[in-house]
This record gives structure tokens, C-alpha cells and sequence, in this order.
């Protein structure tokens, strides 16, 4: 995967792998995944143009993990990312955890570690993805 790393110019491996990390966790929180849930995960792959190869290693290698690995990757690579990385991807898990219109307790908890973690303000990620939510309309 290191050879792959170089190949990837203008994007950052680390933010895509680490968002992938936590949205896999988050979507696996209350052990199911429904169709609302899928579409936003297709529709994150787009907007931070993740690579097939990025997004299908990642899942082939997750079930092999524990959810603690899973949690500490996805910290590792988020804390070797920019600020504008780290807020982005939590905008993206923020707006995921109501894809579903139902929020579980688990997903918050997910959420306010991983933000403590990466040394980000939840109060940023909140005004952020209510800013893109309104540019969306």
C-alpha cells in the first residue's frame, strides 16, 4: 500500500483512510447499515474523490480488525492531517450519523472521543455542517 500512496497526487491518504476508518465505525455502531446510510457513504467516496482501490482495500482489510484498531488508525492518520482535514472529515461523520434520521447514543459517544482525539471543536464541526447543509440547498 505504501507503493500505492505515491500514486495518489493532490490527495491526501491519510484523511481518505481515516475517514474511511470512522465511517465505518459509525455506520457499524447500531450493527446495521441501511440504504440511506450507503447512499451517503457512495456520495462521501465522491466528494473526497477516494479511489476504488483506497476504498475497497480498506473494506477487505476491516473485518480483520477490531473496532479499538479500526478507532486508533482512523485517530493516527486524522492527527497526521491538516485542520481543514480534520474538520472536514468530521463534518462528513456528522452529517452520516443523521443520514438515518435516528441518532444512537453510540454515535455521539464515537463522535465526541474521535473529536477530542484529533484535538478538533465539536461547536466547528456543528457550524460547518450546517454551513455546507445550507449551501447544499
Amino acid at each position: 500500500m505504501e507503493a500505492m500512496r505515491e500514486n495518489t497526487p493532490s490527495t491526501n491518504i491519510d484523511f481518505q483512510l481515516g475517514l474511511l476508518h470512522f465511517v465505518h465505525l459509525l455506520v457499524m455502531v447500531d450493527g446495521t447499515i441501511d440504504q440511506r446510510e450507503r447512499a451517503a457513504i457512495r456520495k462521501i467516496k465522491l466528494e473526497e474523490k477516494i479511489p476504488d482501490w483506497v476504498f475497497d482495500d480498506f473494506e477487505e482489510s476491516a473485518p480483520e480488525k477490531t473496532e479499538r484498531e479500526i478507532y486508533e488508525e482512523g485517530v493516527a492518520m486524522l492527527n497526521r492531517c491538516s485542520e481543514e482535514e480534520k474538520l472536514t472529515a468530521f463534518v462528513h461523520l456528522y452529517r452520516l450519523s443523521e443520514a438515518d434520521d435516528n441518532v444512537h447514543v453510540k454515535e455521539v459517544r464515537l463522535l465526541l472521543y474521535s473529536i477530542k482525539a484529533t484535538k478538533i471543536s465539536f461547536e466547528d464541526v456543528v457550524l460547518s455542517a450546517r454551513m455546507s447543509k445550507a449551501v447544499a440547498l
